[in-house]
């Protein structure tokens, strides 16, 4: 083997977009994630959790809630009020549809994927009907004061509940009125800050269940409207909540970075009788986890940290393999880094700029292993920012370093760079 010298690159500030919310394909094959820049991607289940898409951000595109409907469609809505349709094959957003309502803090489709509901910042819960070519508006439910920060569909399509600050509400979907208004601090004595109702899900069997901002999950009989179990899973609060399809698990992300899961299990060996245990609690995040999903075999968690962690249930892996692996996603899967090998230059890709540095060099021979000293340091030549709110989505230098590209989803830019004794000029193509 020839010798060769290594260069140590520290100087690429890049500061990935954290996780904002997942979104499980209904049949279990695909995964929906949304970054806090905006970008959504999607992995591929039955590829080893391949990264198959990226759909860049874009400046004036938040997306707080994802979900799947009428099959294959995926659909966001965010703080900018519109819900987007992402086509994903051009790996672009398609269309999108105004909510009326002002921000929207949550979306979910039902359990036929025919219809969508958006849970807006003043206190209305809209019903959307997925048509082909788009979504159609379809009626208005009973508006509260309030914002709807989340929102669950009953499985049957019957009732929706919506969770806002201090209490959430049961909507029944034919007469579009609130059947019943729980606050979940009535039980509190002189609660003295308020309660933010987080995450929240109605199972098939009537029972609400509750995360907020007191670290708590509370398991509620809505018709009754009386708290059947409460379980104090963090002194921080608990931000999202995911059930399995079976109903027998549940997944909860803090803002301690910690998940936990809970189960249904027997009172007694054998007997019928059930209660909601708390089993297992992982520690893979450093930040905020705002977002979970519960696969049929796997606990999904992403967090503000930027990872993407898949726990697999271990008595659920019937066989070692990959399935059986924990997995983090860490860095990002796209190339971020060009090289320009014969004029020793590096191109760093960020949402919105791009730089062009030039690597040190030595003149000292050392052993192997051994860090030579730089007799030039390395050197920033230009910073491209990106005109528009579009992300970029993938960069280049040539070789010689004299041509530098990029691309957003919808244009293309080539730039001509001159170097001299004087600088760095950029001349646009």
């Amino acid at each position: 083997m020839g010798e060769f010298e290594v260069h140590r690159v520290r100087f690429f500030g890049l500061v990935p977009a954290g996780v904002r919310c997942l979104a499980c394909h209904p049949r279990g094959s695909r995964l929906a994630l949304a970054r806090t820049d905006g970008a959504v991607e999607v992995y591929n289940f039955a590829a080893n959790y391949f990264q198959e898409k990226v759909i860049p951000g874009h400046e004036a595109r938040s997306v707080e809630s994802l979900c799947w409907a009428a099959g294959d469609r995926l659909f966001g809505a965010g703080l900018g009020g519109d819900i987007t349709e992402y086509d994903l094959s051009a790996l672009s957003a398609a269309r999108g549809v105004d909510g009326g309502g002002g921000p929207i803090w949550s979306m979910v489709a039902n359990g036929t994927g025919t219809q969508l509901a958006i849970g807006c910042e003043d206190g209305s819960v809209k019903i959307f009907q997925v048509v082909p070519g788009g979504i159609q508006f379809e009626r208005n439910l009973d508006r509260r004061k309030g914002r709807v920060l989340c929102l669950s569909w009953h499985p049957s399509g019957t009732h929706i509940v919506a969770g806002s600050i201090d209490f959430f509400r049961v909507i029944d979907i034919t007469s579009g009125q609130t059947v019943q208004r729980i606050m979940v601090n009535h039980h509190v004595e002189k609660a003295k800050r308020e309660c933010v109702v987080w995450a929240i899900a109605l199972l098939s069997s009537g029972t609400v269940v509750s995360a907020d901002s007191f670290g708590r999950v509370q398991f509620w009989d809505w018709e009754q409207g009386t708290l059947t179990e409460s379980h104090t899973v963090s002194t921080s609060a608990a931000l999202s909540l995911a059930v399995s399809e079976k109903e027998d698990s549940i997944v909860v992300g803090t803002s301690t970075g910690a998940t936990y899961q809970l189960q249904l299990l027997p009172v007694k060996l054998g007997g019928l009788e059930k209660r909601w245990v708390r089993t297992k609690p992982f520690q893979f995040h450093s930040h905020d986890v705002r977002a979970v999903a519960h696969s049929p075999t796997a606990l999904i968690s992403g967090g503000l940290d930027a990872q993407l962690v898949i726990r697999p249930l271990m008595e659920k892996v019937h066989k070692k393999g990959y399935d059986a692996v924990l997995r983090k996603f860490t860095f990002p899967h796209r190339r971020l880094v060009s090289c320009a090998r014969k004029a020793r230059m590096l191109l760093f890709q960020f949402s919105q700029y791009l730089e062009l540095w030039r690597l040190g060099s030595t003149e000292e021979t050392g052993k192997d292993g051994e860090v030579l000293p730089l007799c030039r340091m390395p050197e920033h030549l230009v910073q491209l920012k990106s005109k528009g709110p579009e992300h970029i989505y993938c960069s280049c230098v040539s070789p010689c370093g004299t041509w530098v590209g990029y691309s957003t989803a919808s244009r293309f830019q080539l730039y001509r760079v001159h170097c001299d004794g004087d600088g760095v000029s950029l001349r646009k193509v």
